[in-house]
């Protein structure tokens, strides 16, 4: 004989298909409910909002902290190979980070895995929702590999900085901001792309 579920079997039911994520949700539960589609998509909004205003607030962070360094290197003297470096360096940082390592890969894949987790809600993924836009887990493993390799190169450089006398270190760390800041036009053009349009042709290369 059947009895009906109570009150807190099922509040427990809900509890557990809260965790277990959305492919859950439109499963008929043993008491007849079904999880709300509501709460999937607070969670989903939720989720995409923090993980894009982290990722944000992390680049901007690193180029306020920058900037001041990388224009006190313009109160020293500056020499012909000073300005050669500057130069130099400013185009390959802009090329490499700015173009290839953010407008070409880190840019649209975080808005790509911001609207996933949008659609696809999961708590776990909500909680760490900076981390999980740029791939540092619930990744292909090429795609790890990507996203740390990225991050490193652009620690290196910093670490490195800190070791020069300016105008070096300014020179070096307005080569590092400049990319930064290509970075963040780039994340913000594609966040509008990925949310403001029906389709977003860049896939979110989850697990």
């Amino acid at each position: 004989m059947e009895y009906p579920a109570t009150s807190e079997e099922v509040t427990l039911c809900n509890a557990v298909v809260r965790r277990l994520g959305p492919r859950y949700s439109a499963h008929l539960m043993q008491t007849g409910e079904t999880y709300r589609a509501s709460d999937l998509s607070v969670t989903g909004a939720v989720g995409a909002a923090w993980g894009i205003s982290g990722v944000l607030f992390l680049i901007g962070g690193a180029v306020l902290r920058l900037t001041p360094v990388a224009l006190d290197a313009f109160a020293h003297p500056f020499g012909p190979r000073h300005w050669a470096f500057l130069v130099g360096f400013f185009v390959f940082m802009v090329w490499s980070e700015g173009y290839r390592g953010f407008q070409k890969n880190f840019a649209p894949r975080v808005a790509a895995r911001a609207r996933y987790l949008r659609q696809n809600p999961h708590l776990g993924h909500a909680l760490l929702a900076p981390l999980f836009c740029m791939a540092f887990f619930h990744a292909p493993r090429r795609r790890l590999m990507g996203s740390y390799g990225l991050m490193t190169m652009i620690v290196v450089f910093v670490l490195i900085a800190r070791q020069l006398p300016q105008p070096w270190r300014g020179l070096v760390d307005l080569g590092v901001a400049a990319g930064l800041v290509w970075g963040l036009v780039a994340l913000a053009v594609f966040t509008y792309q990925a949310f403001g349009t029906a389709s977003f042709d860049h896939p979110p290369e989850t697990r």
